[in-house]
């Protein structure tokens, strides 16, 4: 993986277990990242999300966290300062219909627990070297969820029934 100055990154952790949220935070800091705001409560969350200008979320996503809900007013609030943030679901919610929710509330990557190091560098990694263009479909907004290009598509619009 690429080296990254970090120091620059504003990071918000939206984390209902301590020791994760510990984890996350020590880890973002030997990255070298310099302010990482961390919180288990979503309304103080998007206080820190509304307040500062915060470059990547980390967000938690459990029975008593719906990180869906933050992740959608982070994407649809009337007052939300940047739609377009990165958001980065971290869960132990790994089924397929899982990512695929959390797809489809407008995430920008996935990260299943348990986590490590290398893991998150590597979806910090992601968002920075793949930035996605974003999209509004009906009452979708968020990155584009296609990654690759379809061989089954070679013309035209894939969105369309073919």
């Amino acid at each position: 993986m690429k080296s990254y100055d970090l120091s620059e990154l504003n990071i918000l952790v939206l984390e209902k277990h301590l020791l994760v949220r510990k984890l996350l935070t020590d880890v973002f800091s030997e990255f070298g990242v310099a302010t990482v705001f961390s919180t288990a409560d979503p309304r103080e969350a998007y206080k820190y999300f509304n307040d500062y200008d915060v470059d990547i979320v980390f967000c938690d996503w459990t029975p008593d966290l719906d990180g869906m809900a933050f992740l959608r007013q982070i994407r649809q609030a009337l007052d939300t300062p940047n739609p377009y943030a990165p958001i980065v679901v971290v869960t132990a919610n790994t089924e397929l219909r899982h990512v695929c929710h959390a797809r489809d509330n407008g995430m920008t990557e996935f990260l299943a627990k348990p986590i490590s190091a290398k893991t998150i560098y590597a979806r910090l990694c992601s968002v920075i070297e793949n930035p996605r263009p974003f999209i509004r479909v009906g009452d979708f907004f968020g990155p584009d969820r296609r990654r690759r290009a379809s061989s089954n598509f070679d013309h035209g619009d894939r969105r369309r029934a073919v």
